[in-house]
């Protein structure tokens, strides 16, 4: 019984010739609660079909249905996001269920790695008798041994880049800048958890690869190209970004469409970002010929680190999610230019 999701036989043929269901009736069917019931409501994730004329919400046999399905995502482990996502078509079963399995391996690693430090702990503790009821200073010296501070991870993403050379040429300014987003948010001082200190793992192992290099690359090519011959300062460019991140931020938090004008002004901006003098006189062709190359640059090896920089620093995801967003938009906006 996947978390109390099974309806109970009983209670369907006590309502089966009814067409809707009170909100206590729905929450027994499902096995769950009003308050979490109400809540799906609240938060706009599931809606009732119809209210009495006291307000009191009513829900027919498919809303049970589909109240049912977001419990057993919930045992699952499922976001409330992706659920919001499976439930609107958004998101493919298929991928959720790659998502969901990828988080729980993910878990799995995450557990066995602490798990082998409190193992190391107590033999420690069974070992040194000398030394007895130390293995809690033990434990925090194995823990700082594996975490990374910022200054770590500071130290190690200059060192890779200088090794790469892949911002030799690039002026001081342009090479600070091209980082800029990264050290704001990757490199806060603060103490990563087991998970993050998994992930921060692996983002290493993919820095370490020369094909992710050569991903990176291939994806910021007209990045280098506009720093080596700049139409504005490096430090405007930056605040420039910075502005585009808080406006795809606010579009998502209030749900813009990708079509609406807010969105594709937004698309345009970002992209003409890396315009020069000399496309001035065919913006349109630019936007098209440049659009299409960051769509098609973008690889799973660069799509694997963003994912995992979310899970060093959630704040990443604000990056992540933006990127998405104006990618998004310019699919569609590419779909609508070549329809004209």
């Amino acid at each position: 019984m996947a978390g109390g999701c099974i309806i109970d036989a009983e209670v369907i043929s006590l309502n089966q010739s009814k067409d809707t269901y009170s909100i206590g009736e729905a929450a027994k069917m499902i096995g769950s609660t009003v308050k979490t019931i109400r809540y799906y409501d609240e938060i706009e994730l599931l809606r009732p079909s119809f209210h009495t004329e006291g307000g009191h919400r009513l829900y027919t046999p498919q809303d049970v249905w589909r109240l049912e399905l977001i419990t057993t995502l919930r045992y699952l482990n499922f976001g409330i996001s992706d659920i919001r996502k499976l439930m609107s078509g958004e998101l493919g079963v298929s991928q959720a269920l790659d998502l969901q399995i990828e988080a729980l391996e993910t878990q799995i690693g995450t557990m066995n790695s602490m798990l082998s430090i409190l193992q190391q702990a107590k033999q420690h503790e069974a070992e040194d008798t000398l030394h007895s009821g130390q293995s809690l200073t033990y434990v925090s010296s194995l823990v700082d041994s594996l975490t990374a501070n910022a200054q770590k991870r500071k130290q190690f993403v200059s060192t890779k880049m200088e090794e790469s050379h892949l911002l030799d040429g690039i002026p001081h300014e342009w090479r600070i800048s091209f980082l800029h987003f990264f050290d704001k948010y990757m490199m806060k001082e603060t103490k990563l958890s087991a998970q993050q200190t998994l992930a921060w793992k692996e983002v290493q192992e993919i820095i370490n690869d020369p094909a992710y290099i050569a991903d990176l690359a291939r994806l910021e090519l007209p990045f280098f190209t506009m720093a080596n011959h700049p139409q504005i300062e490096a430090d405007a460019w930056v605040k420039k970004m910075e502005t585009l991140r808080i406006r795809a931020t606010e579009a998502m938090e209030k749900r813009w469409p990708l079509d609406s004008p807010a969105v594709q002004s937004m698309v345009w901006d970002f992209v003409m970002m890396y315009a020069s003098i000399e496309h001035a006189g065919d913006p349109e062709a630019f936007f098209r010929k440049q659009a299409r190359y960051m769509l098609d640059s973008v690889t799973e090896r660069i799509l694997r680190f963003n994912k995992l920089c979310k899970t060093v620093n959630p704040e990443w995801s604000q990056i992540v999610d933006g990127i998405n967003l104006l990618q998004e938009g310019m699919r569609l906006r590419l779909k609508q230019m070549e329809e004209d």
